[in-house]
């Protein structure tokens, strides 16, 4: 009876084993077939129109096709608009250096340089269309340089065949992922938002009630919770590749991942007020404060459900704003009182901005948001530059090599040489690695397509068969590019097997000519790693340093320029550095930088308050010494100015008076707390 019973738990075990992998490897084999039925789409239509290199087709195809539908449509987007500027730069190229080699050659290289500088600046999409036309204009110009490496003319004609050719493989990719796929990124969005943002509520109410881990323990969750929101910004590039009317209310999800960052800073702000107080007084004025929030919140512990988020964003906006309404009317006895019921209220107006855009994603139609415009800021223009001087470099050595070495395909290894230095110049700390697996995948991609077109191909005299043939590479390799486990070996494998075989309605089979493109492939994409090994990338410590020192130097300027920045500026300026932080840098770098984001947005306000009291000279020369001597400097003069402000008649019944005392103790705290860093570079 026992042995009978072990039989059939063991059996339900097999069964619950084999469902779990068969979810698990259902999605990304049903993604390898999309993959393959978009570039035999792409083929067939190519080959049917008599396209000069169907290839490039289904080459565009595979390499549009990403696991979600919306990155997809998204990329299929830039990939089009990466293409055109690219073959519109090229014919210009040509017309302004018609018979001067020499001259076309450093003008590819500076292109190249131009382009890995642009998308090491931009994000995302953005930065892969830059890339694009920096590679696109280097595609071209291979098919015009030829053998003999001089410009023949024909650079217009090239262009419009290989945009032709891109642009239906992007099409035939668009028409197939979204009849197979409906896309699920706004709803995915909204549960990332919903899972961070109940989350950070209940956390941000545990530590006012003074019920949770102390501040090193806060420290910890707050950035483990500022890694969760930065990393929202590929899912909204999803989203809006689904979605047009996303596109068009995009400023409101930008809004929404500043909130977050917003509602971290204000929990930075008073976890540090809290841990300077007695352990009396935390409690007390956490207790008066934590009265004021949404009953939701005031539960022991906190749930942190996720659930109203989705359900009923509206409703919990309409709720968080009411408890706005009174933490900023609420009576305070001291500036600390005043600073916890401020820093709650912004905490909460952080995730109201976050509602907002669950109302968006969710598709209410009760929302109203005005659109807001965001400016662009640069985090730090140097490792840009380095990667920019890296690409110029690299496309010349290889550029010289072919002239010197006459190699009949040396101008496709230009192409590949310029690649891989754009397209992983962005990565930066994992550009290097990235380009030792681009190795691996290219050279697996060349040995898979020698057996296939010399072994396989032979056997085959129809297209059925062709993408038969096609299809049993493509769709396990894609459904391997779908896992997160080295996709970027797989990625070049998926993407360079069709040029590779460089499929015509009437196949040949030319092993030199084939070995020789394999060659380029595998040199080009060599000598591009090698230029990161030797031009590396700054280290991630000293990119955060220079990310400090400016920020620093900025926040000096705002101190003693009243109009330097607006707090919509500071704001976007700072989220850019936020964003631009390498993984691996310090925690208390992390909070120094956070620590500089409050300050700023404290400066810009306590302005505001500071003419109608009469105190503008005060500040000022407050400021003034923190511009010129550092934060203990400024602190003199902070605490004198709050002193005064306290002597005011009827100062404790003013809430101007005591709001602005509260912000000077934000300064205060925030100096205090780091004071060797904001005391750093000081002309004294």
């Amino acid at each position: 009876m026992s042995n009978a019973t072990d039989s059939s738990s063991e059996a339900v075990g097999w069964t619950a084993t084999v469902g779990r992998a068969a979810r698990g490897i259902g999605p990304p084999l049903l993604f390898g077939l999309r993959m393959w039925a978009s570039v035999s789409l792409a083929l067939y239509l190519a080959f049917w129109l008599e396209l000069d290199n169907a290839y490039w087709a289904g080459t565009s195809a595979a390499l549009v096709c990403q696991p979600h539908l919306g990155a997809s449509m998204r990329k299929g987007w830039f990939r089009m608009i990466g293409t055109l500027v690219g073959a519109v730069v090229i014919v210009l190229m040509t017309a302004a250096f018609p018979q001067d080699r020499f001259g076309f050659l450093l003008g590819l290289a500076l292109w190249g340089a131009a382009c890995a500088l642009v998308a090491t600046l931009l994000r995302n999409f953005a930065a892969y269309a830059a890339a694009l036309a920096g590679y696109t204009a280097a595609i071209i110009a291979s098919d015009e340089l030829g053998a003999t490496g001089g410009t023949n003319g024909q650079a217009f004609m090239f262009a419009i065949y290989r945009v032709s050719e891109i642009w239906l493989g992007i099409v035939c990719a668009a028409i197939v992922l979204a009849g197979t796929d409906f896309g699920a990124a706004p709803r995915r969005l909204a549960k990332l938002f919903a899972d961070l943002s109940a989350e950070l509520a209940s956390r941000f109410s545990v530590t006012i009630g003074n019920r949770g881990p102390g501040f090193l323990g806060t420290q910890v969750l707050r950035r483990a919770l500022a890694r969760r929101a930065l990393a929202l910004d590929p899912v909204i590039d999803e989203a809006l590749g689904e979605s047009s009317r996303l596109r068009y209310h995009s400023p409101v999800l930008q809004v929404a991942v500043q909130g977050t960052v917003a509602a971290l800073a204000a929990w930075r702000t008073a976890a540090v007020r809290l841990a300077r107080l007695s352990e009396s007084a935390a409690q007390q004025q956490g207790l008066a404060v934590l009265q004021c929030l949404p009953p939701s919140l005031r539960s022991e512990p906190p749930p942190g459900d996720p659930s109203p988020w989705i359900d009923e964003p509206l409703a919990l906006r309409q709720g968080y704003a009411g408890a706005i309404g009174k933490l900023m009317a609420m009576p305070a006895a001291s500036p600390s009182l005043r600073l916890l019921a401020d820093q709650a209220a912004r905490m909460l107006a952080g995730l109201c901005h976050v509602l907002d855009g669950q109302a968006l994603l969710l598709d209410d139609p009760a929302r109203h948001q005005p659109r807001r415009r965001f400016a662009f800021h640069v985090a730090d223009w140097l490792p840009a530059g380095i990667g920019a001087v890296r690409a110029f470099a690299a496309i010349v050595a290889m550029e010289v090599f072919w002239i010197v070495s006459q190699w009949p395909n040396g101008a496709w290894a230009i192409t590949w040489t310029a690649i891989t230095v754009i397209l992983f110049a962005p990565k930066i700390d994992a550009a290097y690695q990235g380009t030792s697996s681009f190795i691996v995948g290219n050279t697996l991609a060349a040995i898979c397509a020698a057996v296939i077109l010399f072994v396989i191909l032979p056997q085959v005299s129809t297209f059925v068969g062709f993408s038969l043939v096609l299809g049993a590479y493509l769709v396990p390799i894609g459904a391997l590019m779908a896992q997160p486990w080295q996709a970027t070996i797989f990625t070049p494998m998926v993407a360079n097997i069709v040029p590779l075989l460089a499929p015509t309605n009437q196949m040949t089979y030319d092993t030199g000519a084939f070995y020789n493109l394999a060659l380029s492939l595998v040199v080009g994409s060599a000598v591009g790693a090698l230029s990161f090994r030797l031009l590396p990338p700054p280290s991630a410590a000293w990119r955060t340093r220079r990310l400090l020192a400016m920020s620093l130097r900025d926040l000096r300027r705002l101190a003693i320029d009243p109009f330097a920045r607006c707090r919509e500026d500071w704001e976007d300026r700072m989220h850019a550095r936020f964003i631009a932080v390498p993984d691996g840098a310090d925690p208390l770098e992390r909070a120094q930088l956070v620590a500089a984001y409050s300050v700023g947005i404290a400066m810009i306000r306590l302005r505001r308050r500071a003419g109608p009291l009469g105190v503008e000279h005060e500040l000022e020369a407050a400021f003034t010494a923190f511009a010129r001597e550092g934060g203990t400097a400024a602190v003199i003069g902070l605490m004198a100015l709050d002193r005064r402000l306290a002597a005011l008649p009827g100062s404790a019944r003013r809430p101007a008076v005591m709001r602005m005392r509260a912000r000077l103790l934000v300064i205060c705290d925030a100096f205090g707390q780091h004071q060797a860093y904001f005391d750093a570079g000081a002309s004294r």
